[in-house]
């Protein structure tokens, strides 16, 4: 007998013998899609991440993204709705575009494949609204529409929602680090600024204090984030 025979030997016998019966094992955690999404509580997670939140309706997507990089140069992916688009923003269509071309644009807008309002995530998943992981990382600010159709609770929901062979960008936050002596450096592994926005339907809307423009449920402005970005 050599030692790998011995090795497995000790293993079945530490073992015994199967049990003749299967076992029931308790499923008691929540299954996708059982718990609604709350998006005062998604606004809250972004903003705790250093993010800014917006909340408007789809119709005035340009007058947010004007307020942020009017005046810019801007990367977008090839299916991002142009009506999101101000006048004021130059826009550079990624159809191949080098590393060295994008980094040298202001920003980045992008549409998204789901966000998740327990951890505060947005996941891309790089359908043409959303377009290449590159895009994303290099310009200095990132700003991601989201429709309120696209948030769910838990990741589980959010996993239902995704395709696991698509490339998956999972954020929460602009990026973000620290050195050794936990000194905080942001913009190494993506962008510094991430904007937010929230839209819905101008039937829909609900305006009420505080989260119109900027989400800012703690009321004491911006406060710090971590980045994740796989």
């Amino acid at each position: 007998m050599n030692a790998r025979e011995l090795v497995l030997s000790r293993i079945r016998a530490a073992l015994g013998q199967a049990p003749a019966t299967a076992v029931d094992v308790a499923r008691e955690y929540r299954p996708a899609g059982s718990a609604a999404a709350d998006l005062d509580l998604l606004a809250h997670r972004l903003t705790d991440y250093r993010a800014t939140v917006h909340r408007c309706a789809d119709d005035e997507v340009a007058q947010v993204v004007d307020g942020i990089l009017g005046g810019g140069r801007v990367v977008i992916p090839p299916g991002l709705p142009r009506h999101w688009l101000p006048d004021t923003v130059a826009t550079v269509v990624d159809e191949s575009l080098t590393a060295a071309q994008i980094a040298a644009v202001d920003g980045v807008v992008t549409a998204a494949a789901v966000a998740v309002a327990e951890t505060g995530t947005i996941v891309l998943d790089a359908h043409p609204d959303q377009g290449r992981r590159i895009i994303t990382l290099l310009p200095d600010v990132h700003v991601c529409v989201l429709r309120t159709e696209q948030i769910v609770a838990d990741v589980p929901s959010a996993l239902a929602r995704l395709a696991p062979h698509r490339p998956l960008t999972w954020i929460s936050g602009p990026s973000a680090t620290s050195d050794i002596e936990l000194n905080r450096v942001e913009g190494v592994h993506g962008p510094r600024n991430l904007h937010v926005v929230i839209t819905t339907s101008a039937e829909k809307r609900e305006r009420r204090p505080g989260v119109s423009g900027r989400a800012d449920p703690s009321g004491e402005g911006d406060s710090a984030a971590e980045e994740h970005r796989d």
